[in-house]
């Protein structure tokens, strides 16, 4: 699931998520076997939780050696496994997602140039679980002019991979959505690729990761 098709930035997340990183002078350190590593989100929102539980396990403990046991901060991209992760792993594991990443970490460590124009951002339901938006909406709007966060857009209704086999949900949960953001916004942001896909549908605009708003209006400092 990488960039829209249409989407002026063809960028892969991971990419786009390494610049950022690399302007504030961090390393990234991987941990092994990542291409079979999951947060077993998926398998639990399919009510098969012995096996979710396995990949967490299995996850946990990859993370846990490179980290060091827990001295290295984690960075996952996208917000629903951070959110599972941190409800099922060790807490000596410190990990964060995007929007808490770089509020915590990067904003003092890069020069920000506000953007002309007017953003939206969603936040998803993960984020305000872990009462992300206040940083949300502090990060968005050191990048740009004006930030709208639509009132009456509530849960995006994609419900993991659910938008894709019963799109009415997703429909239906932001029916709300194009009249607040259409006509002003340049672009939206959020931080779950699934929720990107049906928000930029229902919307009329690219949604995608904030990381990529933060790229295009960051600098060393």
């Amino acid at each position: 699931m990488g960039p829209a098709k249409g989407d002026p930035n063809q960028d892969p997340l991971h990419e786009v998520t390494l610049r950022v990183i690399s302007k504030a002078d961090y390393d990234v350190i991987y941990p092994a076997n990542m291409d079979r590593l999951c947060c077993g989100t998926p398998f639990e929102s399919k009510g098969l939780k012995e096996q979710a539980d396995m990949m967490a396990a299995e996850l946990e403990d990859a993370l846990m050696k490179a980290t060091n046991g827990g001295k290295l901060s984690v960075l996952c991209d996208t917000s629903p496994c951070l959110y599972r992760m941190r409800q099922v792993m060790n807490p000596a594991l410190k990990l964060y997602e995007p929007v808490e990443f770089i509020h915590d970490f990067l904003m003092a460590k890069l020069i920000f140039t506000k953007q002309p124009g007017t953003v939206a951002i969603h936040n998803t339901c993960s984020s305000m679980k872990m009462e992300l938006g206040d940083k949300f909406l502090s990060v968005a709007q050191a990048c740009a002019e004006k930030v709208v966060v639509p009132e009456r857009v509530g849960c995006c209704g994609f419900a993991g991979d659910r938008g894709f086999t019963h799109p009415e949900l997703n429909e239906s949960a932001l029916n709300e959505l194009r009249p607040a953001v259409s006509q002003v916004c340049s672009a939206g942001y959020s931080n779950s690729r699934t929720c990107e896909i049906g928000l930029s549908l229902h919307s009329g605009l690219y949604y995608k990761s904030i990381l990529y708003l933060v790229d295009e209006c960051t600098k060393p400092l």
